[in-house]
């Protein structure tokens, strides 16, 4: 009996709604995001990556967990998992029955600061990112055991105090939850009541991803401007399922996945390193062709909500920064580090702009915006770190 077709837009725009009855999220981008995630989580052998779903918050009450309750009734095979080793995740991922959509809630247990080493399970959830991922275990006993390969590509979503390892962040489309405001009100979920109502939604979704598959696995979908590298491949499967559906899916995931991206952007502060050198370029050595070390390590301290002045309980000294910027390299692809400069009266270690410029090139976000107008702000000029090396130099002595 041939399955009569189904409106993919319709079955997506039911999905949502139904996230909206007990769902506050914090952008109306993300009910578009979870809503096409769920969808996806149906087809993942129509994709080359998964992206994971995140819901992190500062604080608890802010509905992360009630958020991972709706999506579990939505997306096949659901494996609720709080404290889960790495050997039982991929070995369920291996399950002839099929497999899972694991569901790791309080991930700050995982990853949090008192949480200790979980190289294994931060291991399986990167490699479990892409289709081809695997975890490789030794199974047998003495001197007969074989090496097996057990694949790790399953869709995962997490929710947790805090945030995640930066190669798990940038796999993931990061929702920041927030407590619901006194004026924000949701239908209390209850699951002998609405957990039917979800299972419904997930087998019209699991018939419709039948109806699209082969035409999902053929598509490459066009991704929005100055969406590239990482994000794109994030976003790749949530745009493909978007297209499949039609309507206005496809011109609301491109709206949204542009809003979110630029939201993750926000709020990456990056590694240290690129935070170092991002701060001088945009705090310490704006307009400055050089600058004496004492002088950056002044300015680099003085500034507010960075970490220079308190790195484990230490302001950065000239032997950490040295160490930091020794991991970049200069246009002529020799390590960035401290060179003479000279002064009215001596000669002080200091850095150049010219040294750094590859770094900032390569590895920091677009600079901030600062008026143009000035030519005396794009002009490098000597005299102020000569002023400031002479008068640091004079107080010194």
């Amino acid at each position: 009996m041939t399955q009569q077709p189904i409106d993919g837009a319709a079955l997506l725009a039911e999905v949502e709604a139904f996230h909206r009855r007990f769902n506050v999220f914090p952008r109306e981008a993300v009910y578009v995001a979870v809503a096409l995630w769920d969808a996806h989580a149906h087809l993942l052998d129509a994709f080359d990556s998964t992206p994971r779903l995140a819901f992190l918050s500062p604080e608890p009450g802010s509905g992360k967990s009630r958020a991972l309750e709706v999506v579990e009734t939505l997306v096949p095979r659901p494996m609720l998992a709080v404290n889960a080793r790495a050997a039982a995740l991929f070995r369920s991922v291996s399950d002839p029955a099929g497999r899972p959509t694991i569901l790791f809630d309080e991930i700050d247990t995982v990853f949090g600061p008192k949480a200790g080493d979980n190289e294994e399970l931060r291991g399986f959830l990167n490699a479990g990112h892409r289709r081809s991922g695997v975890t490789y275990r030794c199974i047998g006993d003495g001197g007969n055991q074989t090496v097996v390969e057990f694949p790790s590509y399953t869709a995962v979503a997490v929710a947790g105090l805090g945030g995640l390892p930066d190669t798990i962040t940038t796999r993931s489309v990061i929702i920041r939850m927030r407590r619901r405001a006194r004026n924000e009100h949701v239908e209390p979920f209850r699951a002998r009541l609405h957990e039917a109502e979800g299972n419904a939604l997930r087998d019209r979704l699991a018939e419709w991803a039948d109806q699209v598959r082969e035409d999902i696995a053929g598509r490459w979908p066009e991704m929005p401007e100055g969406v590239t590298d990482r994000p794109a491949d994030v976003w790749e499967p949530l745009l493909s399922v978007a297209d499949a559906a039609g309507g206005d899916w496809p011109e609301r995931a491109r709206a949204a996945c542009v809003e979110l991206v630029n939201a993750a952007r926000a709020d990456d502060k990056g590694s240290i390193g690129i935070r170092l050198l991002t701060d001088l370029r945009d705090h310490v050595m704006v307009g400055i062709d050089r600058l004496p070390t004492v002088a950056v390590l002044d300015r680099l301290c003085s500034l507010d909500e960075a970490p220079w002045a308190d790195m484990a309980g230490r302001p950065l000294d000239s032997r950490g920064l040295a160490k930091m910027l020794g991991e970049y390299m200069t246009s002529d692809n020799t390590p960035v580090k401290a060179r003479n400069i000279k002064t009215a009266g001596s000669v002080l270690k200091g850095y150049y702009a010219a040294d750094l410029q590859d770094a900032w090139d390569r590895y920091c976000p677009p600079p901030l915006l600062r008026a143009a107008t000035s030519a005396t702000s794009a002009t490098p000029q000597v005299s102020e770190p000569e002023t400031v090396a002479e008068g640091l130099f004079a107080s010194a002595t």
